[in-house]
């Protein structure tokens, strides 16, 4: 199996981040993409202990949309700051996580804008995948994602909790869809039938560790072992073998990010 979104590199894994790694391993996770903000010194130099505890790591490079106010008076910064990272890890396979966040509005919406934009354009040039964090921003994010990647763009919307709209417009920008631990919640039928609408050759199984942990570890700290859950609940909604779901979710996150 592959953790296709976590954030271990961050400061909850600090005390016991070979014990994490363990866990994962004997649930039979072998690789996970690794989240770090491009802004954030200390979360990049943790790459590093990530990497001794887990060689099998890949990263991903970005300014989250929260932190955009950041880079206010220099939007183009932003995206210099992320390309300054990525070169100095060679283990970095893509620009994220990435987007707009209009729930919480920590950083102005324009700003917010303009940060996603120099991001994907830096995506282009590379040409390198991106990670799409949208919450409540969905038609800015997909127009976006359409006028700056020019049909060329490859990425993945992370942490998926959307409609049957957005979707089908992720899927008809070249998209993968990523799912966490929400699907195996309770209250969750609407995402687990569009889901179902899915093909799983698009799919990808993911824990944002440490957040959103699935059923039975629902408001405890998630870690990559849990991803089993959500590969799980993926195979049940689709009626396969959770075996050939992680295999095929695996597979697809190495279309995509090529580790």
């Amino acid at each position: 199996m592959t953790d296709s979104h976590c954030h271990i590199a961050g400061e909850e894994f600090i005390a016991d981040l070979d014990a994490v790694v363990e866990r994962a391993k004997a649930a039979g996770v072998s690789r996970a993409l690794v989240i770090l903000g491009a802004e954030d010194d200390a979360e990049i130099a943790r790459a590093a202990t990530v990497l001794t505890a887990w060689p099998q790591c890949r990263f991903a490079i970005g300014v989250h949309p929260h932190h955009a106010k950041v880079f206010e008076s220099n939007p183009q910064a932003a995206a210099e700051k992320v390309a300054e990272r990525l070169e100095a890890l060679p283990e970095a396979r893509a620009i994220g996580e990435i987007g707009l966040d209009y729930h919480y509005d920590f950083s102005p919406r324009d700003v917010q804008q303009q940060v996603f934009r120099a991001q994907i354009r830096l995506a282009g040039e590379l040409g390198l995948p991106v990670v799409i964090h949208t919450r409540e921003a969905d038609a800015d994010t997909v127009a976006i994602l359409r006028e700056e990647g020019k049909g060329a763009l490859r990425g993945v919307l992370h942490c998926f909790t959307g409609g049957l709209s957005l979707a089908r417009a992720g899927l008809d920008l070249g998209f993968h869809i990523s799912l966490a631990g929400i699907l195996t919640f309770p209250k969750a039928a609407d995402l687990r039938a569009t889901v179902k609408t899915l093909p799983p050759d698009r799919l990808l199984a993911e824990t944002d560790s440490p957040y959103l942990a699935p059923v039975p570890y629902r408001g405890k700290r998630n870690e990559p072992a849990y991803v089993a859950y959500v590969v799980a609940a993926l195979a049940d909604i689709h009626g396969l073998d959770a075996g050939d779901m992680a295999r095929q979710t695996s597979a697809n996150f190495h279309t995509l990010f090529r580790p």
